[in-house]
């Protein structure tokens, strides 16, 4: 072997490790599964193929074609020759179908790809279609296999002005799939423990109240970038003194631990609430102690407040302990923060007395209780979360409590990277004078 050839061998080395490097570095970036692979068939054309094509099959098992790149883009038709496939069927001969159930990788020229109205089944029809409008002379399919099962298929084509595909391209193409298998795989396990973590977090949360006039809805969010579960809760239950509670917190941390503590924190409460049916500060302190006893190691925000009625109306007696303020917006779109009964974070000293505010409520004016998760972004001051969520909740004044919920996340909580929980109660229209 001269110089020469030496020099070739090497430089492919060199590419082969550069694609396989970017490749991983495309399927790590991100735990979108669909955008990760579109990035790697971008990456695969031209450098290794004229086209490329990824299917994945979804959680039924129905194969679905998540990306075609070709080095000439006009080519593709609108829609770029994505979404859903025939499904692979029982009896498999396309390589697309054999593959998908586990064959492959598969090289095939031109005398495996005969004209579309040849094929055997409503896939392998896809397939071939797909060959023909892409001009192939050669391809390798084959499959995206993680831990022993196959999540999709990898094809790769060539047209007949280029040196067609070989055996020998066979080992380089599986240690591609292998590492799309991988970010697959993983995005798949992230969004499987996201769910479970949000199912454990909805099951954790109660059922709201029925209180007769008096209006209520609450909405609880998980964080976007996190499959972690939360501490962030909220809680309402009417007493026997006739008096409804509103509570939310957030106990700090994103784990089971915190979790746990937020469940039992909330138990403690409506134990305390119910047994004593005291003043929101007393309430509170009665937890911080319990608190302290239990999770000395813990810290929480709450808010716990109580709504009344009397022949004046409604009032809101509420207490803070650390937790961000209540959010007043009255029928007309008129909003304000209620200030009053700050106390320290659960947790800190539960030895200091805890005070409570009264505020008369409008009719038809409506309460907003939320967690950090709605008004915190990072790198941004506080004040423009606040005013932020001010702006939005005038606008909505009137809008029923359930689409008041729904556009206020739809509105300031895309991409939040905490959880979220909101609980609002809003009071009834002032009753029509008897005649």
């Amino acid at each position: 072997m001269d110089e020469f050839e030496v020099d070739q061998v090497v430089q492919r080395a060199l590419d082969r490790l550069t694609l396989l490097a970017e490749t991983t570095t495309a399927m790590t970036s991100t735990l979108d599964s669909h955008a990760a692979v579109r990035r790697v068939c971008r990456i695969l054309v031209p450098q290794l193929a004229d086209w490329c094509a990824v299917d994945l099959l979804d959680d039924d098992g129905r194969p679905c074609r998540i990306s075609v790149v070709h080095r000439d883009p006009g080519i593709l038709p609108v829609g770029g020759l994505t979404g859903p496939l025939p499904d692979v069927p029982d009896n498999p001969v396309g390589p697309l179908s054999r593959v998908l159930i586990g064959a492959g990788p598969l090289l095939l020229t031109a005398a495996d790809m005969p004209h579309p109205d040849k094929a055997a089944d409503p896939l392998h029809a896809r397939q071939l279609e797909l060959f023909d409008q892409l001009g192939t002379h050669t391809a390798v399919v084959a499959p995206v296999r993680a831990r022993r099962q196959v999540l999709g298929a990898l094809t790769i084509g060539r047209s007949a002005d280029r040196a067609p595909l070989t055996e020998d391209d066979l080992a380089m193409v599986e240690d591609l799939t292998h590492r799309i298998a991988l970010g697959v795989d993983n995005a798949r396990l992230h969004r499987e423990t996201q769910h479970i973590a949000e199912r454990l977090q909805r099951s954790l949360l109660p059922t709201l109240p029925q209180t007769g006039p008096l209006q209520m809805a609450a909405r609880y969010a998980p964080a976007l970038t996190t499959a972690e579960v939360g501490g962030d809760w909220y809680d309402s239950f009417p007493l026997a003194n006739g008096s409804t509670t509103m509570i939310i917190g957030d106990v700090t941390g994103h784990d089971l631990r915190a979790a746990i503590t937020m469940s039992q924190l909330r138990n403690m409460l409506r134990g305390i609430g119910c047994d004593r049916q005291e003043p929101p500060g007393h309430i509170l302190r009665r937890l911080d102690l319990a608190h302290q006893s239990l999770y000395p190691h813990a810290t929480a925000t709450c808010l716990y407040a109580l709504l009344d009625q009397d022949d004046r109306g409604w009032t809101l007696a509420y207490s803070s302990a650390g937790h961000p303020p209540p959010l007043l917006i009255t029928h007309e779109g008129d909003t304000r923060y209620l200030t009053g009964g700050r106390g320290l974070l659960l947790g800190v000293d539960p030895t200091l007395p805890r005070h409570h505010a009264t505020e008369e409520l409008p009719a038809r004016s409506t309460v907003l209780m939320y967690t950090d998760g709605l008004i915190e972004r990072r790198g941004e001051d506080l004040h423009h979360g606040m005013t932020r969520l001010r702006q939005h909740a005038a606008a909505l004044a009137r809008e029923d409590l359930d689409t008041f919920c729904d556009e206020l996340l739809a509105g300031i909580g895309t991409g939040h990277a905490d959880d979220i929980a909101l609980l609002v109660a809003r009071t009834p229209a002032p009753p029509h004078p008897s005649k």
